[in-house]
C-alpha cells in the first residue's frame, strides 16, 4: 500500500509542478532586447514602400507585443506594416489598429490642394526635402489632420495656416509637433 502512496504523491507533485509552471509569466524581453526591438520596428516602418505625406504610421512597443497605429490610404500599406514587424526576432504578437482611410475622390482633392499648400510654400519647402515627409496630411470625410514634426513653432502655426486656406477643407486639427 506504501508504494502505492508514494507513486501517487509523486504523480500529484508532477502534475502540480506543470500546472504552476504554465501559470508562470513567459520571459519578458530585456531592456536592451526591447530597446533593439524598438529600433527594428521604426527601421521596418519607414523603409515600407508605397507610404507617403498621407500615411501616418506609428507604434508602441510593450514586451514582445508590438501595437501598430495611425491612418494609411491604402489598405495594403496596413498588411505590409504587420507583415514587416511580425518576422522582428523577439517579436510574439501585433495588434494592428491601423485606421484605413476611407476612400473619397474629394478627400483625394483636398490632400493634394494640402499637400501643394504647404510643400510649395517657400518656407516650408526645406520639410519637402525629406524623403520622409515629416509633415502626414491626414483627410477624413472633408477633415484634415496635421501630424509630424517641425523645427518651429512658427512653421507649425504656418502649416496650419496654409492647410486651413484650402477650399472644401471642414477643420483641420494641427498636432505637430516641434523638435529641434
Amino acid at each position: 500500500m506504501k508504494p502505492r502512496l508514494l507513486i501517487s504523491l509523486a504523480s500529484l507533485f508532477a502534475l502540480a509542478s506543470l500546472v504552476i509552471a504554465q501559470d508562470a509569466p513567459r520571459n519578458q524581453p530585456t531592456a536592451k532586447s526591447q530597446e533593439r526591438i524598438v529600433k527594428e520596428v521604426g527601421h521596418k516602418l519607414r523603409m515600407l514602400p508605397y507610404t507617403g505625406a498621407f500615411d501616418n504610421l506609428a507604434y508602441k512597443v510593450e514586451g514582445s507585443t508590438v501595437t501598430l497605429l495611425g491612418q494609411v490610404v491604402r489598405p495594403v500599406t496596413k498588411s505590409d506594416a504587420e507583415s514587416a514587424v511580425k518576422h522582428i526576432e523577439g517579436v510574439e504578437k501585433v495588434d494592428n489598429q491601423i485606421e484605413v482611410l476611407p476612400a473619397s475622390f474629394m478627400d483625394d482633392g483636398i490632400r493634394r490642394r494640402v499637400y501643394r499648400a504647404i510643400y510649395r510654400y517657400p518656407a516650408m519647402q526645406k520639410y519637402a526635402i525629406d524623403p520622409q515627409k515629416p509633415i502626414r496630411i491626414l483627410v477624413k470625410g472633408g477633415h484634415v489632420t496635421l501630424e509630424g514634426v517641425v523645427d518651429s513653432e512658427m512653421d507649425k502655426n504656418l502649416a496650419g495656416i496654409r492647410a486651413n486656406g484650402v477650399s472644401n477643407v471642414f477643420s483641420v486639427t494641427n498636432n505637430l509637433r516641434v523638435e529641434k
